[in-house]
């Protein structure tokens, strides 16, 4: 977010992704979550990110360089990513 401190995510690997991790997010109050995937881009289940779009909050997937690159664009913005 572009205010506030920055928080440490609980998953180091793709395939340990769960509902709950991104539940935590909703607490945020995101615009958009950036999901950097690492090397490749992957795509999470619908399942994993359903609380986020009850609440109409975007979830966009990408490999790493383009998240911490669309990240700086959007944080200079002002968005809450």
């Amino acid at each position: 977010m572009p205010e506030g401190e920055v928080r440490p995510w609980p998953v180091s690997r793709f395939e340990d992704l769960e509902p709950a991790h991104f539940e935590q997010l909703v607490d945020l109050g995101p615009e958009v979550v950036l999901l950097g995937t690492g090397s490749r881009l992957r795509f999470p289940h619908p399942r994993l990110t359903a609380s986020l779009s009850r609440r109409h909050v975007g979830v966009d997937a990408m490999d790493l360089q383009a998240a911490c690159r669309t990240y700086n664009i959007l944080m200079a913005e002002g968005r809450k990513v």
